[in-house]
Protein backbone atom coordinates (compact mmCIF):
# COMPACT_ATOMS: atom_id res chain seq x y z
CA UNK A 1 0.00 0.00 0.00
CA UNK A 2 1.73 3.36 -0.82
CA UNK A 3 2.47 5.70 1.64
CA UNK A 4 -0.04 8.56 2.36
CA UNK A 5 2.54 10.72 4.07
CA UNK A 6 4.45 10.69 0.70
CA UNK A 7 1.77 12.98 -0.91
CA UNK A 8 0.15 14.54 1.87
CA UNK A 9 0.52 18.40 2.31
CA UNK A 10 1.13 18.62 5.67
CA UNK A 11 4.51 18.53 7.35
CA UNK A 12 6.81 15.97 8.22
CA UNK A 13 9.49 15.52 10.38
CA UNK A 14 11.84 14.93 7.44
CA UNK A 15 10.56 18.08 5.61
CA UNK A 16 11.62 20.82 8.27
CA UNK A 17 15.57 19.60 8.35
CA UNK A 18 15.07 20.35 4.42
CA UNK A 19 12.55 23.69 4.12
CA UNK A 20 14.60 25.84 6.09
CA UNK A 21 17.47 25.98 3.18
CA UNK A 22 15.12 25.89 0.17
CA UNK A 23 12.88 28.71 0.88
CA UNK A 24 13.75 31.90 -0.87
CA UNK A 25 14.87 35.08 0.86
CA UNK A 26 13.33 37.63 -0.97
CA UNK A 27 8.99 37.93 -2.44
CA UNK A 28 10.39 38.16 -5.87
CA UNK A 29 12.31 34.69 -5.59
CA UNK A 30 8.58 33.12 -4.27
CA UNK A 31 7.98 31.47 -7.25
CA UNK A 32 3.91 31.38 -8.34
CA UNK A 33 1.18 33.00 -6.64
CA UNK A 34 1.22 36.09 -8.75
CA UNK A 35 -2.08 38.11 -7.54
CA UNK A 36 -1.10 37.45 -4.20
CA UNK A 37 2.19 38.76 -4.14
CA UNK A 38 1.51 41.62 -6.07
CA UNK A 39 -0.71 42.33 -3.27
CA UNK A 40 1.13 41.64 -0.54
CA UNK A 41 4.46 43.81 -2.47
CA UNK A 42 1.38 46.50 -2.40
CA UNK A 43 1.01 46.66 1.21
CA UNK A 44 4.39 46.30 2.26
CA UNK A 45 5.75 48.89 -0.32
CA UNK A 46 2.88 51.28 0.84
CA UNK A 47 3.82 50.16 4.93
CA UNK A 48 7.52 51.06 4.31
CA UNK A 49 6.93 54.23 2.92
CA UNK A 50 4.71 55.72 5.84
CA UNK A 51 6.94 53.64 8.31
CA UNK A 52 4.34 52.06 9.73
CA UNK A 53 3.77 48.51 10.76
CA UNK A 54 1.89 46.50 8.09
CA UNK A 55 -1.54 45.55 8.19
CA UNK A 56 -2.60 41.87 10.00
CA UNK A 57 -2.08 39.04 7.08
CA UNK A 58 -4.68 36.12 7.02
CA UNK A 59 -2.89 33.55 5.02
CA UNK A 60 -5.61 30.47 3.95
CA UNK A 61 -5.27 27.45 1.93
CA UNK A 62 -4.40 23.45 1.55
CA UNK A 63 -1.24 22.90 3.54
CA UNK A 64 2.59 22.77 1.82
CA UNK A 65 1.62 25.87 0.30
CA UNK A 66 4.13 28.39 1.92
CA UNK A 67 1.94 30.26 4.45
CA UNK A 68 5.04 29.35 6.52
CA UNK A 69 7.40 30.88 3.31
CA UNK A 70 5.33 34.12 3.19
CA UNK A 71 5.37 34.88 6.96
CA UNK A 72 9.31 35.16 6.68
CA UNK A 73 9.33 36.40 3.41
CA UNK A 74 6.92 39.14 4.80
CA UNK A 75 9.53 39.97 7.78
CA UNK A 76 11.99 39.99 5.41
CA UNK A 77 10.70 42.43 3.31
CA UNK A 78 9.83 44.99 6.04
CA UNK A 79 13.42 44.44 7.74
CA UNK A 80 11.93 43.68 10.56
CA UNK A 81 12.13 40.97 13.21
CA UNK A 82 10.24 37.80 13.32
CA UNK A 83 8.93 35.69 15.58
CA UNK A 84 6.50 32.54 15.72
CA UNK A 85 4.08 30.24 17.63
CA UNK A 86 1.56 27.93 16.87
CA UNK A 87 -1.93 28.28 18.33
CA UNK A 88 -2.49 25.05 20.22
CA UNK A 89 1.09 25.97 22.19
CA UNK A 90 -0.99 28.90 23.68
CA UNK A 91 -2.98 27.16 26.51
CA UNK A 92 -3.30 30.40 28.76
CA UNK A 93 -3.99 33.96 28.43
CA UNK A 94 -1.13 34.77 30.46
CA UNK A 95 1.37 32.91 27.46
CA UNK A 96 0.16 35.36 24.97
CA UNK A 97 0.07 37.99 27.04
CA UNK A 98 4.16 37.46 27.93
CA UNK A 99 4.45 37.03 24.20
CA UNK A 100 2.95 39.96 22.95
CA UNK A 101 4.01 42.29 25.60
CA UNK A 102 7.62 41.27 24.63
CA UNK A 103 7.04 42.10 20.65
CA UNK A 104 9.84 44.81 19.49
CA UNK A 105 7.93 47.96 17.20
CA UNK A 106 6.90 46.76 13.83
CA UNK A 107 7.76 43.32 14.55
CA UNK A 108 6.23 40.35 12.51
CA UNK A 109 4.03 37.78 15.14
CA UNK A 110 3.54 34.23 13.36
CA UNK A 111 0.66 32.18 14.45
CA UNK A 112 0.07 29.03 12.88
CA UNK A 113 -2.97 26.96 12.86
CA UNK A 114 -4.89 30.17 14.48
CA UNK A 115 -8.26 28.57 13.84
CA UNK A 116 -7.02 26.36 16.72
CA UNK A 117 -6.89 29.25 19.13
CA UNK A 118 -8.76 28.47 22.27
CA UNK A 119 -11.60 31.16 22.47
CA UNK A 120 -10.13 33.06 25.93
CA UNK A 121 -6.95 32.85 24.63
CA UNK A 122 -8.67 34.69 21.32
CA UNK A 123 -10.36 36.67 23.09
CA UNK A 124 -7.12 38.96 24.26
CA UNK A 125 -5.73 38.84 20.96
CA UNK A 126 -8.84 40.92 19.47
CA UNK A 127 -7.80 44.53 21.51
CA UNK A 128 -3.83 43.70 20.66
CA UNK A 129 -4.98 43.33 16.96
CA UNK A 130 -7.44 46.73 17.11
CA UNK A 131 -5.90 48.90 19.77
CA UNK A 132 -2.16 47.60 20.57
CA UNK A 133 -3.13 46.75 24.18
CA UNK A 134 -3.43 43.86 26.24
CA UNK A 135 -5.77 43.80 29.70
CA UNK A 136 -4.66 42.33 32.64
CA UNK A 137 -6.66 40.95 35.04
CA UNK A 138 -4.83 41.88 38.71
CA UNK A 139 -6.60 40.23 42.21
CA UNK A 140 -9.25 37.94 42.65
CA UNK A 141 -12.96 37.83 43.82
CA UNK A 142 -14.43 41.78 44.89
CA UNK A 143 -11.25 43.40 44.76
CA UNK A 144 -10.19 42.97 41.00
CA UNK A 145 -9.62 45.29 38.57
CA UNK A 146 -8.76 45.39 35.06
CA UNK A 147 -5.08 46.89 33.76
CA UNK A 148 -4.69 48.22 30.32
CA UNK A 149 -0.90 48.12 29.13
CA UNK A 150 0.00 49.52 25.49
CA UNK A 151 2.19 47.18 23.26
CA UNK A 152 4.07 48.06 20.75
CA UNK A 153 2.62 47.98 17.38
CA UNK A 154 3.37 45.02 15.41
CA UNK A 155 1.89 43.12 12.56
CA UNK A 156 0.46 39.59 12.88
CA UNK A 157 0.38 37.16 10.33
CA UNK A 158 -2.31 34.05 10.78
CA UNK A 159 -1.82 31.00 8.75
CA UNK A 160 -4.86 28.41 8.59
CA UNK A 161 -5.82 25.72 6.52
CA UNK A 162 -9.36 25.97 7.73
CA UNK A 163 -10.72 29.52 7.20
CA UNK A 164 -14.34 28.85 8.08
CA UNK A 165 -13.67 28.07 11.56
CA UNK A 166 -11.79 31.17 12.30
CA UNK A 167 -14.78 33.47 13.96
CA UNK A 168 -15.86 36.37 12.75
CA UNK A 169 -14.91 38.73 15.29
CA UNK A 170 -11.04 37.79 15.14
CA UNK A 171 -11.44 37.63 10.93
CA UNK A 172 -12.42 41.31 11.02
CA UNK A 173 -9.19 42.16 12.59
CA UNK A 174 -7.26 41.30 9.66
CA UNK A 175 -6.85 43.89 7.17
CA UNK A 176 -5.21 41.62 4.27
CA UNK A 177 -6.73 37.93 4.07
CA UNK A 178 -5.52 36.27 1.01
CA UNK A 179 -5.95 33.19 -0.63
CA UNK A 180 -2.87 30.78 -1.83
CA UNK A 181 -4.18 28.15 -4.30
CA UNK A 182 -2.87 25.52 -5.64
CA UNK A 183 0.37 25.63 -8.13
CA UNK A 184 0.05 24.84 -12.01
CA UNK A 185 2.21 22.33 -13.41
CA UNK A 186 5.03 25.09 -14.93
CA UNK A 187 5.35 27.28 -11.55
CA UNK A 188 5.96 23.83 -9.92
CA UNK A 189 8.35 22.62 -12.03
CA UNK A 190 10.46 25.72 -11.46
CA UNK A 191 10.66 25.12 -7.71
CA UNK A 192 11.66 21.38 -8.39
CA UNK A 193 14.24 23.05 -10.87
CA UNK A 194 15.36 25.72 -8.12
CA UNK A 195 14.87 22.88 -5.06
CA UNK A 196 17.44 20.78 -7.40
CA UNK A 197 20.09 23.02 -7.77
CA UNK A 198 20.61 24.06 -4.08
CA UNK A 199 20.21 20.38 -2.86
CA UNK A 200 22.84 19.78 -5.84
CA UNK A 201 20.85 17.23 -7.49
CA UNK A 202 20.68 16.60 -11.31
CA UNK A 203 17.83 16.81 -13.22
CA UNK A 204 16.89 17.59 -16.34
CA UNK A 205 13.38 19.92 -17.34
CA UNK A 206 11.55 17.09 -18.86
CA UNK A 207 12.08 15.00 -15.03
CA UNK A 208 11.21 17.61 -12.98
CA UNK A 209 7.87 18.60 -15.26
CA UNK A 210 7.36 14.42 -14.14
CA UNK A 211 7.99 15.01 -10.31
CA UNK A 212 5.82 18.12 -10.61
CA UNK A 213 2.68 16.28 -12.79
CA UNK A 214 2.53 14.38 -9.47
CA UNK A 215 2.86 16.87 -6.78
CA UNK A 216 -1.01 17.80 -6.21
CA UNK A 217 -0.21 21.21 -7.20
CA UNK A 218 2.09 21.56 -3.77
CA UNK A 219 5.35 22.93 -3.19
CA UNK A 220 6.57 20.94 -0.18
CA UNK A 221 4.96 17.63 -2.24
CA UNK A 222 6.71 18.12 -5.17
CA UNK A 223 9.89 18.50 -3.28
CA UNK A 224 9.47 15.53 -0.71
CA UNK A 225 9.09 13.14 -4.36
CA UNK A 226 12.14 15.50 -5.70
CA UNK A 227 14.38 13.69 -2.47
CA UNK A 228 12.83 10.15 -3.21
CA UNK A 229 13.41 10.07 -6.75
CA UNK A 230 16.78 11.43 -5.87
CA UNK A 231 17.59 8.50 -3.71
CA UNK A 232 16.27 6.18 -7.01
CA UNK A 233 18.75 7.56 -9.29
CA UNK A 234 21.62 7.71 -7.05
CA UNK A 235 21.05 4.00 -5.94
CA UNK A 236 19.78 2.65 -9.65
CA UNK A 237 20.74 4.99 -11.90
CA UNK A 238 23.92 7.02 -12.19
CA UNK A 239 22.46 10.08 -9.98
CA UNK A 240 20.84 11.75 -13.21
CA UNK A 241 17.36 12.20 -12.91
CA UNK A 242 15.78 12.69 -16.32
CA UNK A 243 12.09 11.77 -17.47
CA UNK A 244 12.27 7.66 -17.28
CA UNK A 245 13.96 7.65 -14.37
CA UNK A 246 11.28 9.82 -12.75
CA UNK A 247 8.38 7.75 -13.96
CA UNK A 248 10.16 4.94 -13.12
CA UNK A 249 11.04 5.83 -9.43
CA UNK A 250 7.22 7.83 -8.81
CA UNK A 251 5.91 4.57 -10.34
CA UNK A 252 7.63 2.63 -7.52
CA UNK A 253 6.90 4.61 -4.82
CA UNK A 254 2.72 3.94 -6.18
CA UNK A 255 2.52 7.93 -6.84
CA UNK A 256 -0.30 8.24 -9.62
CA UNK A 257 0.73 10.22 -11.85
CA UNK A 258 -2.25 12.48 -11.02
CA UNK A 259 -0.90 12.45 -7.70
CA UNK A 260 -3.87 10.50 -6.25
CA UNK A 261 -3.51 8.94 -3.31
CA UNK A 262 -6.13 5.81 -1.49
CA UNK A 263 -8.55 8.42 0.00
CA UNK A 264 -8.85 10.49 -3.27
CA UNK A 265 -9.39 6.87 -5.34
CA UNK A 266 -11.84 5.95 -2.52
CA UNK A 267 -14.37 9.08 -2.74
CA UNK A 268 -14.03 8.77 -6.56
CA UNK A 269 -14.64 4.94 -6.67
CA UNK A 270 -17.39 5.37 -4.34
CA UNK A 271 -19.16 7.65 -6.51
CA UNK A 272 -18.25 6.17 -10.00
CA UNK A 273 -19.40 2.29 -8.70
CA UNK A 274 -21.95 2.86 -6.13
CA UNK A 275 -23.53 5.41 -6.96
CA UNK A 276 -23.17 5.05 -10.68
CA UNK A 277 -21.09 8.40 -10.84
CA UNK A 278 -23.87 10.55 -8.43
CA UNK A 279 -25.43 12.76 -7.71
CA UNK A 280 -24.64 11.53 -3.69
CA UNK A 281 -24.54 13.06 -1.16
CA UNK A 282 -21.40 14.67 1.34
CA UNK A 283 -22.91 12.66 3.95
CA UNK A 284 -22.97 9.55 2.44
CA UNK A 285 -19.68 9.54 0.57
CA UNK A 286 -18.17 10.29 4.25
CA UNK A 287 -19.81 6.89 5.83
CA UNK A 288 -18.90 5.29 2.81
CA UNK A 289 -15.39 5.31 3.81
CA UNK A 290 -15.49 5.91 6.72
CA UNK A 291 -13.91 9.88 6.61
CA UNK A 292 -15.07 13.33 8.37
CA UNK A 293 -17.24 15.03 5.91
CA UNK A 294 -14.93 18.35 6.71
CA UNK A 295 -11.62 16.20 5.68
CA UNK A 296 -13.09 14.95 2.21
CA UNK A 297 -14.53 19.09 1.78
CA UNK A 298 -11.16 20.75 2.48
CA UNK A 299 -8.46 18.32 1.58
CA UNK A 300 -9.72 16.04 -1.69
CA UNK A 301 -12.39 17.74 -3.17
CA UNK A 302 -10.71 20.82 -4.41
CA UNK A 303 -7.89 18.56 -5.63
CA UNK A 304 -10.43 16.21 -7.39
CA UNK A 305 -12.39 19.47 -8.50
CA UNK A 306 -9.26 20.97 -10.16
CA UNK A 307 -8.55 18.06 -11.81
CA UNK A 308 -12.28 18.10 -13.64
CA UNK A 309 -12.87 14.87 -11.99
CA UNK A 310 -15.95 15.95 -9.48
CA UNK A 311 -18.50 17.81 -9.92
CA UNK A 312 -20.47 20.05 -6.87
CA UNK A 313 -24.35 20.29 -7.76
CA UNK A 314 -27.19 21.27 -5.54
CA UNK A 315 -28.46 17.66 -5.23
CA UNK A 316 -25.07 16.00 -4.36
CA UNK A 317 -21.18 15.48 -5.81
CA UNK A 318 -21.21 14.05 -9.66
CA UNK A 319 -18.41 12.45 -11.07
CA UNK A 320 -17.19 13.70 -14.28
CA UNK A 321 -17.09 11.88 -18.07
CA UNK A 322 -13.54 12.55 -17.62
CA UNK A 323 -13.50 10.48 -14.29
CA UNK A 324 -15.09 7.35 -15.92
CA UNK A 325 -12.62 7.78 -18.38
CA UNK A 326 -9.40 8.21 -16.29
CA UNK A 327 -11.10 5.09 -13.75
CA UNK A 328 -11.26 2.91 -16.77
CA UNK A 329 -15.20 2.57 -15.71
CA UNK A 330 -18.05 2.89 -18.30
CA UNK A 331 -20.64 5.52 -17.58
CA UNK A 332 -23.96 5.02 -17.25
CA UNK A 333 -26.58 4.43 -19.69
CA UNK A 334 -28.40 7.79 -20.68
CA UNK A 335 -31.88 7.57 -20.65
CA UNK A 336 -33.76 7.25 -23.59
CA UNK A 337 -37.26 10.05 -23.33
CA UNK A 338 -40.37 8.81 -23.50
CA UNK A 339 -42.73 9.14 -26.60
CA UNK A 340 -44.85 11.05 -24.93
Amino acid sequence: MRDRELISGAAMDSDRQYETALRPSRLADFTGQARLKENLSIAIQAAKQRGEALDHVLLYGPPGLGKTTLANLIAGELEVAFDQTAAPIIQKKLDLTGVLTNLRDKQVFFIDEIHRLLPDVEEILYSALEDFRVDIMIGTGAGARTHSMDINRFTAVGATTRQGLISAPLRGRFGLVLRLNPYDIADLTSIVLRSAGLLQIKVDEPGAAEIARRARGTPRIANRLLRRVRDYAQVRANGHITHPIAMTALDMLEVDRFGLDEIDQKIMMTILEKYSGGPVGIKTIAASIDEEEATIEDVYEPYLMQLGFLDRTPRGRVATRRAFEYFKIPPPPTPQPGLF
